[in-house]
């Protein structure tokens, strides 16, 4: 009944006149006039225009973020036709569902800004055109969209049209690219945008298997996170299958002109003609960290791991799609320093592709896993020491955060309560929840505790984790049940701030950074011998030791001898505008900032950069820098950017 009075009042097919005509007739003016106060009292108070009937309205939905409800009905198999529309910068797509046996009376999907042109259900082959309603619509979730089935519906198929500003996609015009001949398409599913560019049963405790035939302009290239063409089709044409069961946010999808070249065996590197080259030899240890990682915690189950370097406006480091991890080209340095971010996605392979957070309140399970497994990988690759060097830099950052946040602030919790998913995206899922499975690595040995792991990832592979359900594990298989280990356990799992335990990091290689450091504090200019064969991480740990009261012609000295002002390793010159927008060198450092701005788009690098001009008194450059650079900027970081000048006024 709630299903058609949900249809009625949404789609408008409550025909008045024909309920009434005969009901005037018999019972006269009087009862006219009383028959349309009941009914418009009944469509005011219970059928409003928007109002949500599904069950998930009650609060009964298993994940507060998604509308869905895979408890009722839930879809197996996802078969996509897409075609990607330069000129309009839409998909025109249809999606076929394939329900899993048996299910209920409605099945309902995620819908954020989609246009949704038509509907149909099938049983046994037979196809008929089905009524649907959308929910209210929630400025952050979307809207739900429910389709009501019977018991014999097999296949729902829907057809629909992206919006322009749907915040998965980016279309990048010809100029923005790095060979400026083709446009370029990307998408960014997590946390909660795979619903704008697909209707699906958008969270990731819902998993299912996808195939796809993508139509782009001739003389382009696409790739999903399935298994992948090599080669350009003269056609445009491309098909796509990931037989293995996956949740909406690693659906993804690129297109433009990009091509491909091994590395190893199973691994490999699609880039534009242009960075090709430099993509090539800076990833020459990707076969290796596949093969370390295995040999760490089991079997790498999806067959091929390729790497796409994507255009600079991709808004994060790296996205873990499977068989396809999009990354940006900031890691790109010359000199394979920042490939740790390559070990953090691969990671992901087992810790959140394999094993998946159930919500996104248990999002640490997904990062915090990835970000102590990307450790252990480059500690195995480069040593011990240059992994503590990479924690300690995460460190530094976690206590940053902890002081921005306020120790007592829920944010702090690895377990979250988020009413927005890209809350949790902090130095707490990922640098709290490592340095949590460092100290248990510490506290119980690293061989029990990687036996643990490997029987964590094998017991649960394909399937959904909550903290609740790790926490009763990780009790039996490591903490054999003692209430004291477990009361431990809780302080980290549900307690603000940080635990006091600090992991037991090899430093030697910052002490020599230190002494380099102090000498310039103290008004010395030391020999630049001293810093031969530093990496990133050297460079990163020296521009934090300098103290934001240090004399401007300091300052400069320290710019004219080492270009942090020109670099090109993003990594160095978004610590060095940092340092000098804090510092008394901040308007030296504006143009800097400026081109920065212009030629990056990670909002890692400049959703900060633009914080903080807001916050030391250059709010009018900042926003005459956005007016000028957010259309090369992704949906998700002109958001975020935005947010940021609202929230400062």
């Amino acid at each position: 009944m709630l299903n058609i009075l949900t249809i009625i009042s949404h789609n408008l097919a409550f025909n008045f006149q024909k309920l009434t005509s005969m009901f005037i007739n018999r019972f006269g003016l009087i009862l006219k006039i009383t028959f349309y106060l009941l009914i418009v009292t009944f469509l005011f108070f219970e059928c409003k225009p928007g109002k949500d009937y599904s069950p998930q309205a009650l609060g009964q939905r298993p994940d507060p973020h998604s509308f869905s409800r895979p408890d009722i009905t839930a879809a197996k198999h996802l078969n996509l036709n897409l075609k990607l529309n330069f000129e309009k910068k839409i998909i025109e797509g249809r999606v076929d569902f394939t329900l899993s046996l048996p299910h209920g009376n409605e099945f309902i999907l995620d819908n954020l800004g989609l246009q949704i042109d038509s509907v149909f259900v099938s049983a046994g082959g037979q196809k008929n055109t089905a009524k649907f309603a959308n929910g209210i619509t929630d400025s952050i979730l979307g809207q739900p969209m429910i389709i009501p089935v019977d018991k014999q519906t097999d296949l729902v198929t829907v057809y629909y049209k992206t919006s322009p500003e749907a915040l998965a996609l980016q279309w990048m015009d010809p100029e923005l690219t790095a060979s400026k001949k083709l446009p370029f398409f990307f998408t960014q599913s997590q946390s909660i945008f795979a619903r704008s560019w697909v209707p699906c049963q958008d969270g990731p405790g819902i998993r299912f298997t996808y195939d796809a035939t993508v139509e782009v302009p001739v003389g382009m290239m696409a790739a999903m996170s399935a298994r992948n063409p090599t080669e350009k089709q003269s056609s445009g044409i491309y098909q796509f299958k990931m037989d293995i069961p996956i949740p909406a946010y690693l659906m993804a999808l690129a297109a433009g002109d990009f091509a491909f070249k091994p590395i190893g065996p199973r691994t490999g590197v699609y880039a534009e003609p242009g960075v090709l080259e430099r993509a090539h030899y800076e990833f020459a240890d990707l076969e290796k960290m596949l093969i370390t990682a295995e040999e760490l915690y089991g079997h790498y189950p999806w067959g091929r791991y390729d790497v796409i370097v994507l255009p600079s406006s991709f808004p994060f480091g790296g996205m873990e799609n499977p068989m396809l991890t999009f990354a940006t080209p900031t890691i790109l340095v010359g000199d394979r320093s920042l490939t740790s971010l390559l070990a953090h996605e691969l990671a992901h392979s087992w810790s959140g592709n394999l094993v998946t957070n159930s919500t996104w309140n248990d999002f640490w399970l997904n990062e915090g896993f990835t970000t102590y497994f990307e450790s252990r990988i480059m500690e195995q690759l480069y040593g011990k020491e240059y992994a503590d060097m990479l924690s300690l830099l995460g460190y530094q950052d976690l206590q940053k955060t902890l002081v921005d946040y306020g120790t007592d602030n829920p944010l702090t919790k690895l377990k979250g309560n988020y009413s927005n998913p890209e809350d949790g995206l902090s130095d707490i899922a990922y640098e709290k929840g490592k340095i949590f499975l460092r100290y248990l690595e510490e506290k119980y040995g690293r061989p029990a505790f990687d036996t643990f792991l490997k029987t964590y990832f094998h017991q649960f592979e394909f399937s959904s984790m909550t903290t609740e359900k790790f926490r009763d594990f990780l009790s039996v298989h490591l903490l054999n049940n003692d209430s004291s280990a477990i009361h431990d356990v809780d302080s980290w799992l549900y307690g603000t701030g940080m635990p006091a335990f600090m992991p037991s990091y090899q430093v030697n290689r910052f002490k020599a950074v230190d002494i380099f450091a102090d000498k310039w504090k103290s008004g010395q200019n030391p020999s630049k011998a001293m810093t031969t064969n530093w990496s990133t991480h050297e460079w990163l740990h020296f521009i934090r030791q300098l103290p934001v009261t240090m004399m401007s012609d300091s300052i400069k000295l320290i710019d004219e001898s080492y270009s942090f002002s020109k670099t090109a390793n993003a990594e160095i010159r978004f610590a060095w505008i940092q340092f000098g927008l804090e510092s008394g060198y901040r308007k030296n450092i504006i143009p800097s900032a400026t081109e920065f701005l212009l030629h990056t788009g990670r909002r890692k690098f400049v959703l900060p950069i633009y914080e903080n001009m807001i916050k030391v008194g250059f709010r009018k450059e900042a926003e005459e820098l956005y007016a000028q650079a957010k259309s090369s900027y992704h949906p998700i970081t002109r958001r975020s950017i935005e947010e940021a000048f609202e929230e400062a006024k």
